[in-house]
């Protein structure tokens, strides 16, 4: 991401919008507005997470699309499938028999640990949702965050690896070595500067990630056709040698 240097908390003036609101006022502008998430269901979350291992979202659509129509998305579907239908939908992604492997035991543990329904885990309080859903394979916390916020558990600030990028280079928390300090830190410094409604924090996922993905990308961001660079302490700092 680039080593970044801390700066003072962008606060509210009298009349103005917070810096964040502004940013993702701007990005709205941009891309447009995000469609509504298809998926709510958490098991149906989880599964998406872990379909297509390492695979952009188009393949990931279409593992997901292959394993709701030849297979369907019941624990019980998922167990009686065979291994055959399962290592060809693993193949959009990579490694396609851990990707089966992982299906089956998404399955086992949802029915296991949860009677089939993941629906009363994500009313849990936050942290303990959160920790419920951490036993299901590839779901770290910020997975974990996700399904809570897109299905409507709780209205967490979520983050993948792009939008935390996009934050931490506007200045939003700080860099650390550890990738769980960092996306604590931005998620601690943006949390106050969006609604605390799960729609709103949903249409921030999908702008920040979509920055991360088109423009303000790991390496060569397109910091050009970056309608927020006045504004980037990543654009006025570590490129400033480059200009």
């Amino acid at each position: 991401m680039g080593k970044l240097v801390a700066v003072p908390k962008r606060g509210k003036r009298s009349g103005s919008l917070p810096f964040l609101a502004r940013v993702l006022d701007a990005l709205r502008k941009l891309y447009g507005k995000p469609r509504p998430p298809t998926l709510t269901d958490p098991f149906d979350l989880i599964l998406y997470e872990n379909v297509a291992y390492l695979a952009d979202d188009e393949r990931r659509d279409q593992a997901f699309g292959m394993l709701r129509n030849r297979v369907g998305l019941s624990p019980e579907k998922i167990l009686q499938a065979a291994a055959s239908t399962l290592n060809e939908v693993g193949r959009k992604g990579i490694v396609a028999e851990q990707t089966a492997e992982k299906l089956r035991a998404i399955a086992s543990i949802a029915l296991e640990d949860f009677g089939g329904d993941l629906s009363a885990a994500v009313r849990r309080e936050p942290k303990e949702a959160v920790k419920a859903l951490r036993k299901f394979p590839s779901i770290g916390e910020p997975g974990a965050e996700k399904v809570l916020l897109f299905s409507g558990g709780a209205p967490i600030l979520a983050l993948d690896s792009n939008a935390l990028r996009v934050l931490l280079r506007l200045g939003f928390g700080k860099e650390e070595k550890s990738y769980s300090n960092s996306y604590k830190s931005a998620q601690a410094a943006a949390d106050s500067e969006i609604p605390r409604t799960c729609s709103a924090r949903i249409e921030a996922y999908q702008l920040l990630r979509r920055h991360g993905q088109e423009l303000c990308k790991r390496n060569h961001p397109r910091c050009e056709a970056c309608p927020l660079r006045r504004d980037c302490v990543y654009y006025r700092t570590a490129l400033a040698p480059a200009r």
